[in-house]
Parts: C-alpha cells; structure tokens; sequence
C-alpha cells in the first residue's frame, strides 16, 4: 500500500487542543470511519498484515497476559490490578496507564469482554488525538492543503544505533516505488562507518547519496544535497544527521545550523523533521525523543525493531507525552520492510481483536 498518500481532511478546521482531540478522537473510535476517509480493503488488509508482523513478539507477551485477564467473564478488583501491571510492563508508561484504567473502571462496566473493548477505544484515542500531521507531507492534509514544491526536504534525526541510516534507505526505497527519485545527504559526518553505510544503501537500492568526507560540516552536505536535486530535478531530498547525545548545546547548536542552511535553499524549512526511535530501548526512548524535540522541531516519528521487542506499548507513551505521531514501523531486515503505522490496526493487534470490532465498524 502506498506510503506517504496524503490523505484529506474534509474540513480545514484548526486542530483541537490535546485534551479536547483526546475526547473527539476517544468518540470517533467508537464510531464508524467515514467512507470517503477509510483505506481500501486491500490498503487495509496491507496495513493490518504489517502491523501484526511488527507486533508478534510483543502480542505474545502482551496479549498472552491480557487473554488470561480476560478469561475471567466478571470484572473483579484484580482486573484492575492486573490491567496496570501489564499496561506499565509494556511500556505504555505509568501516567498514560493509569489515565487510561481510571477512564474504563469510572464506566463501571461488569464483563470483562466490555472492558477489552472500552479499553480498545481508549488506546486508539490516544493515538489518533495525535495524528493530525505537523509537517507538510505525511498524514491526513487539510482539503485546501497544497504539496509543497519539489523538491521534498525530509530531515532525519535519532541517536546512533536506533537504526537511522537503514530507515533513510527503507523510506528512499519507498519513495522509488512511487516512481520518485530521491537523493540523501551523508550529514552524519562524525562517524566514517555511517557514510559507508548510507552509500551502500544508495548503490543497493539505487538513488543518488552526497557526501563529503568524515569530519566536513554537516550543513555543508545538506546545502550540496538541496543544491544536487534542485539541479537534477529529484522529488525528494533525505538528509541524514549526526545522533551523539553526550552534549546537548552541541546537537542542538549543530542541527539548528542544518536547519538554517536548509532556509537559505527552502525558505519554508524541512518539510518533515523524522525522529527515528528504537523500539526495544524503552523508557529510554521518552528520553531520547526530549533531547531532539528540544533541539528540533520534530514532526514525525518512526519506530524501528518493534519486531525485537516484547514492549511496543512505547508508542502510547510517545504519543500522550509529546505529542508527536508515529508514522511509520520497522518491521525486519529488508529495504521493504517498512510499514505504515495504523492506530487502529495497531490497537486491533496489540489487543488480539479483529480491526473491525477494534474500529467499531
């Protein structure tokens, strides 16, 4: 299924305040999809196919905990207790778990069936109260929305070992299947192995890598990249960076320089600023995405290895923290193994429940 469609809104409304969004996205969970917004069968057979691929392991440790609460048909006072303590073990976080249980036990519902179900709905909320995009390329656009001039300018930050250079190559395959031709920065010059590896991505999957070499200024290899697609007429430019978190004035004072070279080629800045996480750090991935939503202003999340993780609930946590949606997962080793995130379809396999329930269609 493709991608980076950009799906409209049917009314331009400015987006609702958190807790406000909350409550409409809580109310349209429950609710039918308006047809004219929903995917197609097979855009959601995809969908649902990649997520459950992606969430096997945690299904299995998550969901094989919850079967056993659910099994009970009556809801008791360890339904509650036991809720909590799967919620918080899959990293969903202590706030957002016990936001979320307070919500479903004030309904003082009496089957455990109810409560699967209200839960479902409270999960979906969290993650579709976030998902109006933030940047000008992913997600649900307003109807009088305009695609930005090419090229696209796609900034991608994380810290070192979150797999960041393999989602640059994952997202240009992506955007070449779409008939796109794309050109990526070596901006992460710190690290001699990092260019090596992104110019492999290149000749592996073929688009167009510029680099200079290890040590030159990071915004110097963006402004060549914009330079290269502008004159070779590219749709879409990926710009990797440099993910040492050991001093924060400096990541800070580094991407901000990046950015500014950007401006002086785009004026409108990066269309999408892409925070890559890894799935299996955890908590430490909350701390992770702090230090680069101050530093830069991120628009978009993708996590990666939430195939080697037993705790996927980290999505939850990112999203009810800052804010930010989750666009795309990581779910293998090849250069197709790139999935796009559904809060639904997600929800549907972290809970063992068809979509359709999930979705109340």
């Amino acid at each position: 299924m493709p991608l980076f469609g950009r799906r409209k809104k049917k009314d331009a409304d400015q987006p609702a305040p958190v807790d406000q969004a909350a409550d409409e996205a809580r109310e349209a969970a429950a609710a039918a999809v308006d047809e004219d917004d929903a995917l197609t069968e097979e855009e959601e057979a995809a969908a649902a196919a990649a997520t459950d691929r992606a969430l096997e392991r945690t299904r299995r440790s998550f969901l094989g905990r919850l079967t056993e609460v659910f099994a009970v048909p009556d809801v008791t006072e360890e339904t509650w207790e036991s809720l909590e303590e799967i919620l918080i073990g899959a990293d969903i976080g202590v706030p957002t778990t016990l936001e979320v249980v307070e919500r479903v036990r004030a309904m003082n519902l009496r089957k455990t069936a109810d409560v699967r179900s209200a839960l479902a709905t409270e999960l979906i909320a969290i993650l579709e109260a976030v998902d109006a995009p933030r940047g000008r390329l992913w997600g649900e656009q307003p109807a009088d929305a305009q695609a930005p001039p090419r090229p696209h300018i796609v900034l991608v930050v994380g810290v070192n070992g979150t797999g960041k250079t393999t989602a640059i190559g994952r997202i240009a395959w992506a955007y070449m299947q779409e008939g796109r031709k794309v050109i990526a920065a070596a901006g992460d010059t710190f690290r001699a192995a990092a260019i090596e590896q992104i110019q492999e991505w290149g000749q592996s999957v073929g688009f167009e890598v510029v680099a200079q070499g290890q040590g030159a200024d990071p915004a110097a290899v963006a402004f060549d990249a914009i330079q290269a697609a502008q004159a070779r007429g590219a749709d879409v430019v990926l710009i990797d960076t440099a993910g040492r978190l050991q001093n924060k004035q400096n990541l800070m004072a580094e991407l901000s320089k990046v950015r500014r070279v950007i401006e002086r080629h785009v004026p409108r800045g990066p269309d999408e600023v892409l925070l890559v996480l890894d799935a299996t750090t955890g908590q430490n991935g909350l701390s992770q995405a702090r230090a680069f939503a101050e530093a830069v202003d991120v628009t978009s999340v993708m996590l990666t290895k939430l195939d080697g993780t037993g705790k996927g609930g980290i999505v939850f946590a990112i999203a009810k923290e800052f804010g930010l949606p989750v666009r795309f997962v990581g779910v293998g080793q090849r250069e197709s193994d790139l999935a796009p995130f559904d809060p639904r379809s997600f929800v549907a396999s972290l809970l063992g429940e068809p979509v359709e329930r999930v979705a109340g269609r």
